[in-house]
C-alpha cells in the first residue's frame, strides 16, 4: 500500500498561512504598517483604491533592504528580530513572526521597491501567487515602498467574502489609526481613490488623538499616569458625556502594540460604575509599559492577544488609575474638606429693635372660589358647600350622537373601547395616558394595552423610509442657518458612501474638508432639534446593521435613521400626540414588532389583573 502523508508545496502552505494572517485589506495594511514602522522610517504613507481590495501601497522612508534581504523577505519565517526562541521572551518590535510579506504574496500580486542609504541603485521584485515575476536592480529613493494588486484574485472562494469597499474602508482605517496613535514619533498619511483622508504629522500623544478621532474629543479628554514596579500606566480617557453606544473608540496597547484584553476593559468599565448610561463605552486611549519578559505575544497569529503573567494585579492597578482620574478631574462628585465654609449672615447691632414679622392677611380671600378654585393649598382640607355648583358630572359624560364625534373619532372609540359603557371619550386626553414618560397606556376590550413610545416611532418611521426610498425624493426643510459637524474618519467614510440614499430620506449633507460636514436640510415632517445628535445617532445606528448581511442597504439605512429620529424616552407627548402616534402605528404593516424585532405591544388582560386583587 501506497503512502499516503506528503509534505504541501510552499505556495499551498503560504496559502494555508494566509488564512490566518490576511484577512482581509486591512490586515494587509496593518501588517506593512508594521514593518515600516520596524524600519526606523519617519513618515508612512499609505495609498488604497476600492477599500483595498484593488490596490494595497505602503511607501517608508525607513532603512531600506538590501537586494539579499530583499528577495528573503518574502520567504516563510524570514525575520531579523529573532534569532533563538528566548528572543520571543524579549519582544520589542510590532513585527516578528516572518509570516506576513510570505502570506500577502502567497494570495496578491505584491510589487517591493527598496534602497539602502549607502546603496546606489534600489531593487524591484514582483511576485504574484508566490512565484517571482522579475527581479531586478531599479531607481528608487531610500526606504520601501510595497504595492499589493487584486488580493485574493487566486482564491475566488476568499474572495467573494470581502464586503462593500465602504465597510473594507472603515476597517483599513481602523488598522491604520492603531498603528498612527500608538506610534505618534512618525508622521502618516492614507489616501483612498487618490483622496485624503489622514495627513497627521508627527505630535504629541493628545494632539495625535485629535487629529485622528475628530475636534469634539478635545473638551472630554481625562489624564492618566500611573507608573508601579508592576505596570507603567499612561494616556487618556473620556469623560462619562463622551460615551457612545457603539464600541470604536477603544484602544489598549502594550509595549506600543495594540491588544484586544476584554478582562481590562471590565476593570476600566466597572471604575465608570453608576457615571454611564446602559451600555454605553466611554473613549479610552491607554498605554501600558510592562517588562517584556512578563508578558507572551505570540499566542495569536495577528499578535492582537498578549498573555500576561499576573492580570489580577493589573486589573487593580488599571481600576484604581482610572478612579483616581474620575475622581482627579471631578466627575465623580466629592466632599472638599479644603474649602471654607463661609455663610453669609446678616449683621444687627446689639441695640438695633427687634420686632416680630408682619403678615398681611385678607379675610375675605376664599381659595375655592374665583379664579384661585381648584388651588387649594397643601394641608387645608374643603368640604362642598351646599351651594356649591351642580352638575359637574356633565363635564365628563357624553351621549353617543351628540355631536362631538367624526367618522375616525367613532371608528377609533370602537378599537379602544369594549362597548359596556354608554359613555364616549370625546377627546384623547381621556384615553391615553403616559407612564414615566416612555409608556403609553389605553384600555381596549380585551384589558390593559401598553405601548412603548420610541419602539413604536421606530416602527412607523421605518415603514414610511422604506416607502420613501422606493418611491423617490420626500420633502425637506432647508436649514436656515446649516451646521458644521466634526468626525472621525471612519465615521465620515462610513457617512460618504450613503449620500444619495439619504439624499432621498430628505437629509441634505455636504462635506467641507478636515472630515467636517454640514447638515442642510432634513425631512420636513421630523421636528429635530439636535442635526448634530441625529447624525452621530444615526452613524451609530447603521455600524450596529453594518456586518448584517441578512437585510439590504436600504433596510439598514431606513432602520438607522427612524432610531436616530424616533422620539426620545423620557420625553412627556401631549394626549392628540399619542393619539397620533397610536393611529399611525395600527396603521403600519407589523405593528407589534420594532425594527430591531423587540415588542412595540403588550397587554394585560382583564382576567390578568382580576388576579392580582
Amino acid at each position: 500500500m501506497p503512502d499516503i502523508i506528503q509534505l504541501l508545496p510552499d505556495s499551498v502552505a503560504n496559502q494555508i498561512a494566509a488564512g490566518e494572517v490576511v484577512q482581509r485589506p486591512a490586515s494587509v495594511v496593518k501588517e506593512l504598517l508594521e514593518n515600516a514602522v520596524d524600519a526606523q522610517s519617519r513618515s508612512i504613507e499609505v495609498n488604497v483604491r476600492d477599500g483595498g481590495k484593488a490596490l494595497i501601497q505602503v511607501v517608508d522612508d525607513g532603512i531600506g533592504m538590501s537586494e539579499t534581504d530583499s528577495r528573503l523577505c518574502f520567504e516563510r519565517h524570514a525575520t531579523s528580530k529573532i534569532r533563538e526562541a528566548n528572543d520571543l521572551f524579549a519582544i520589542k518590535t510590532m513585527g516578528f513572526r516572518g509570516e506576513a510579506l510570505a502570506s500577502i504574496a502567497a494570495v496578491a500580486e505584491v510589487e517591493l521597491r527598496t534602497r539602502r542609504s549607502v546603496d546606489e541603485v534600489g531593487t524591484l521584485i514582483r511576485i504574484s501567487g508566490s512565484e517571482v515575476v522579475d527581479h531586478e536592480p531599479v531607481g528608487c529613493s531610500v526606504g520601501s515602498s510595497v504595492t499589493v494588486k487584486n488580493l485574493f484574485f487566486n482564491v475566488p472562494a476568499r474572495r467573494k467574502f470581502l464586503k462593500s469597499s465602504s465597510l473594507e474602508l472603515k476597517h483599513v482605517i481602523g488598522e491604520f489609526q492603531r498603528v498612527a496613535l500608538s506610534k505618534n514619533h512618525i508622521g502618516f498619511i492614507l489616501n483612498h481613490n487618490g483622496a485624503g483622508i489622514y495627513n497627521v504629522p508627527a505630535a504629541p500623544l493628545k494632539q495625535r488623538i485629535i487629529s485622528l478621532m475628530g475636534r469634539s474629543l478635545n473638551q472630554h479628554l481625562l489624564d492618566l499616569n500611573t507608573n508601579t514596579s508592576v505596570v507603567k500606566i499612561t494616556g487618556y480617557i473620556g469623560d462619562p458625556q463622551s460615551a457612545k453606544k457603539t464600541p470604536g473608540e477603544q484602544f489598549f496597547f502594550v509595549n506600543g502594540r495594540f491588544m484586544k484584553n476584554p478582562y481590562l476593559h471590565k476593570a476600566l468599565m466597572m471604575a465608570y460604575e453608576k457615571l454611564l448610561p446602559q451600555d454605553a463605552i466611554p473613549p479610552y486611549f491607554i498605554f501600558l509599559e510592562v517588562d517584556p519578559q512578563n508578558i507572551d505575544v505570540n499566542i495569536h497569529p495577528t499578535k492582537t492577544e498578549i498573555k500576561f503573567e499576573d492580570e489580577r494585579v493589573l486589573w487593580q492597578i488599571l481600576h484604581a488609575s482610572v478612579k483616581e482620574a474620575l475622581g482627579k478631574f471631578a466627575v465623580v462628585p466629592s466632599i472638599d474638606f479644603e474649602s471654607e465654609m463661609v455663610i453669609d449672615i446678616p449683621f444687627f447691632p446689639k441695640s438695633a429693635p427687634v420686632s416680630p414679622p408682619e403678615v398681611e392677611i385678607n379675610p375675605n380671600y376664599n381659595p375655592f372660589n374665583g379664579e384661585h378654585a381648584g388651588r387649594i393649598p397643601k394641608g387645608y382640607s374643603h368640604k362642598p358647600s351646599e351651594t356649591s355648583v351642580k352638575g359637574w358630572q356633565n363635564l365628563f359624560h357624553q351621549e353617543r350622537g351628540s355631536g362631538f364625534e367624526d367618522a375616525d373619532t367613532k371608528k377609533s372609540t370602537d378599537l379602544f373601547d369594549d362597548g359596556s359603557s354608554g359613555v364616549v371619550f370625546p377627546n384623547a386626553a381621556q384615553r391615553f395616558f403616559q407612564l414615566k414618560n416612555r409608556y403609553i397606556l389605553t384600555s381596549v376590550k380585551s384589558g390593559l394595552m401598553i405601548i412603548d413610545q420610541k419602539r413604536a416611532h421606530e416602527r412607523i418611521l421605518y415603514e414610511s423610509y422604506l416607502l420613501n426610498l422606493s418611491m423617490g425624493p420626500v420633502s425637506t426643510q432647508q436649514e436656515l442657518f446649516p451646521q458644521s459637524i466634526d468626525l472621525s474618519a471612519g465615521d465620515l467614510a462610513l457617512l460618504s458612501s450613503l449620500v444619495d440614499d439619504l439624499a432621498t430620506l430628505g437629509v441634505s449633507i455636504s462635506f467641507l474638508g478636515q472630515n467636517t460636514i454640514s447638515v442642510n436640510a432634513l425631512p420636513a415632517n421630523l421636528k429635530i432639534s439636535s442635526p448634530e445628535q441625529l447624525i452621530h445617532d444615526f452613524i451609530n445606528s447603521f455600524k450596529e446593521d453594518v456586518g448584517n448581511q441578512s437585510i439590504d442597504v436600504h433596510q439598514k439605512l431606513s432602520k438607522a435613521l427612524a432610531k436616530a429620529s424616533s422620539i426620545p424616552y423620557n420625553r412627556k407627548l401631549e394626549p392628540i400626540e399619542m393619539q397620533d402616534l397610536v393611529d399611525k402605528l395600527f396603521a403600519c404593516q407589523f405593528p407589534s414588532i420594532s425594527p430591531d424585532g423587540k415588542p412595540t405591544i403588550t397587554t394585560i388582560t382583564t382576567d390578568e389583573l382580576d388576579k392580582r386583587f
